[in-house]
């Protein structure tokens, strides 16, 4: 069983940053492409931002891109999403996800078999 925790979540105002990282447990990580979610009160949960196994490609909403930047430490099994410039409507409930994949990344979050509990992000204005 794979196990995902991420981590990093917390108060910031706007225009700052943070970096959220996710630790996978379980299996080897570096099997598995990579994706973050988020999910706001009331809204359906968005994709934010993916990338494959060995980090060769990666993929971005148009709501985060030139904000956000995703990578990968497969030596010590984490994920990672630093946030720049962060503004109110980036707060939400940030989640990561895997799926086994040696190819591509994938930007629906019905392609991912396995979740983290999720950390918020709250962005004061």
């Amino acid at each position: 069983q794979v196990q995902l925790v991420e981590s990093g979540g917390g108060l910031v105002e706007t225009g700052g940053s943070l970096r959220l990282s996710c630790v996978v447990s379980g299996r080897t990580f570096s099997r598995y492409a990579m994706g973050w979610f988020r999910q706001a009160p009331g809204k359906e949960r968005e994709f934010v931002a993916a990338i494959t196994w060995n980090a060769g490609s990666t993929a971005y909403a148009d709501s985060v891109k030139d904000r956000f930047t995703i990578s990968r430490d497969n030596a010590k099994n984490t994920l990672y999403l630093q946030m720049k410039s962060l503004k109110p409507e980036d707060s939400a409930v940030y989640s990561c996800a895997a799926r086994a994949s040696f190819v591509y990344y994938y930007t629906d979050y019905e392609d991912y078999n396995y979740w983290g509990q999720g950390t918020q992000v709250t962005v004061s204005s």
